[in-house]
C-alpha cells in the first residue's frame, strides 16, 4: 500500500442539501444518515482499507482547513491542502498530483469525491485494486457505476462491451456523455454499454501530469513550474499564486474527454452521490407508512413517503404530508414538494 495515495475532494458547499448543508457547514461535514459520522469521515474509513493513513490527503477551500482536522485528528496539518478560491476539479488535482509526486514519483493517486455514499467497503476495495491494476501500466482508471433507472442527472461513460460485464472487469472507454435528456437515458440504460460517471479517478501521478501537459499545458505549467516548492513552507504561496492565475476547468473537461488510454472498471457496490436529499431516501430506514425521519422528538400522524429531518432538541408534530422533504437546522426550516426538489436552487436564489 505505499505507493497508494488517496485524494478526498472536499471542497464543495453542497447547496441542495439546504438548510442543513451551508457555505460554512457543506453536507461532506454533516451527519446526514444519523449514524453519528459525517460523510468526510465515512470517506476517509474506507479510503484507509486501500492507503495508509499518512498517504490521505483532503483537498478543500481554506475556509474549511480547521473544520477538516477537528474531524479527522488523525492527519497532520499537512495532510489538508487548501485551495485559496474555487476554479473547480482540475486544478486542485494538478495541485495534488503534483505535490505527491515530489514525494512519491512512483504514487498511485486514488482520487474521490467526500460526499458519495458507499456502504461495501470490501466490494469498493475490489473495484479500487483492479482500478490500480490498470492505472500501473499507465491508464487512466475511472470507476463506472450500473445504472439502476434512466437518470438524466448523471453523466454516462460508453465503454466497449465486447465481452461478459462481471464485476470489476475492466473495459476501454468509448466516451464521456454529458447528462442526458430522459429519452436519451433510457436509451443509455438499454444499450447495456453505458454506466453512471461516479467521478472516482485512478491514476498514477505521472499518468494524470503527463495529461495535464498534453491537453492543459498553461495548467500543467503553473502547477509544476517548480516542484522543490512542494512539501516546504514556500508551497502554500506558490500555490495561491497557480490558483489566482490559472483557468476555472473541471477533470472532466480537462482531460478526460480527450485522453484515449481511459479504462472503465465495472464496480460491484451500492453508490450514492448524495447530490439531493431524494437521493439519500433508499438509504434511510423507513417506518409503516414508508417515511424516513431522523429526530427523536419527531412525531408523525397520518404522513406518508416523506423524508424528514429535525434536531433532537426540537419537538416536532407532522400530520397529513404526504411526499414532502421537511429539513429543520438551526434557524432555517424547508418543507418542499419531492417532485419540486430540483427547484431548491432557484427557490434559495429568489430568498437571497
Amino acid at each position: 500500500m505505499k505507493d497508494n495515495y488517496s485524494i478526498i475532494m472536499a471542497g464543495g458547499i453542497g447547496s441542495r442539501f439546504w438548510p442543513m448543508s451551508t457555505p460554512q457547514r457543506p453536507k461532506q461535514f454533516l451527519d446526514v444518515l444519523g449514524i453519528g459520522k459525517s460523510l468526510l469521515q465515512m470517506t476517509f474509513e474506507r479510503l484507509q482499507n486501500i492507503s495508509p493513513t499518512e498517504n490521505i490527503y483532503i483537498l478543500t477551500n481554506m475556509d474549511y482547513k480547521e473544520m477538516v482536522l477537528e474531524q479527522l485528528p488523525g492527519l497532520t496539518p499537512d495532510q489538508v491542502l487548501t485551495e485559496p478560491e474555487r476554479k473547480n476539479t482540475a486544478p486542485c488535482i494538478a495541485y495534488a498530483a503534483a505535490k505527491i509526486h515530489a514525494i512519491n514519483p512512483n504514487a498511485n493517486l486514488i482520487v474521490s469525491p467526500a460526499d458519495h455514499l458507499i456502504m461495501q467497503q470490501e466490494n469498493f476495495k475490489a473495484s479500487i485494486d483492479a482500478a490500480i491494476n490498470s492505472a500501473e501500466q499507465g491508464r487512466i482508471a475511472t470507476i463506472g457505476i450500473q445504472p439502476t433507472r434512466p437518470d438524466t442527472g448523471y453523466g454516462y461513460i460508453e465503454f466497449d462491451n465486447a465481452k461478459e460485464l462481471t464485476p470489476n472487469a475492466v473495459f476501454p472507454v468509448q466516451q464521456f456523455r454529458e447528462k442526458p435528456d430522459l429519452e436519451t437515458a433510457k436509451q443509455f440504460v438499454a444499450a447495456g454499454n453505458f454506466y453512471w460517471n461516479s467521478g472516482i479517478f485512478i491514476w498514477k501521478s505521472s499518468t494524470v501530469l503527463n495529461a495535464l501537459k498534453e491537453f492543459q499545458p498553461a495548467l500543467h505549467g503553473l502547477f509544476c513550474s517548480d516542484l522543490s516548492a512542494y512539501n516546504t513552507e514556500k508551497e502554500q504561496e506558490f500555490v495561491n499564486h497557480c490558483f489566482a492565475t490559472c483557468e476555472d476547468i473541471s477533470i472532466d473537461f480537462a482531460v478526460m474527454e480527450h485522453a484515449n488510454n481511459i479504462d472503465l472498471v465495472l464496480s460491484n457496490f451500492d453508490w450514492s452521490d448524495l447530490g439531493t436529499w431524494g437521493s439519500l431516501d433508499g438509504h434511510l430506514e423507513k417506518d409503516n407508512n414508508n417515511n424516513a425521519h431522523i429526530g427523536s422528538n419527531t412525531h408523525l400522524f397520518n404522513t406518508k413517503n416523506c423524508i424528514i429531518n429535525i434536531d433532537d432538541n426540537k419537538t416536532a408534530i407532522i400530520d397529513g404530508l404526504e411526499d414532502y422533504i421537511v429539513i429543520q437546522s438551526d434557524d432555517k426550516l424547508m418543507i418542499l414538494r419531492k417532485e419540486n426538489e430540483q427547484e431548491l436552487k432557484a427557490y434559495l436564489k429568489a430568498v437571497k
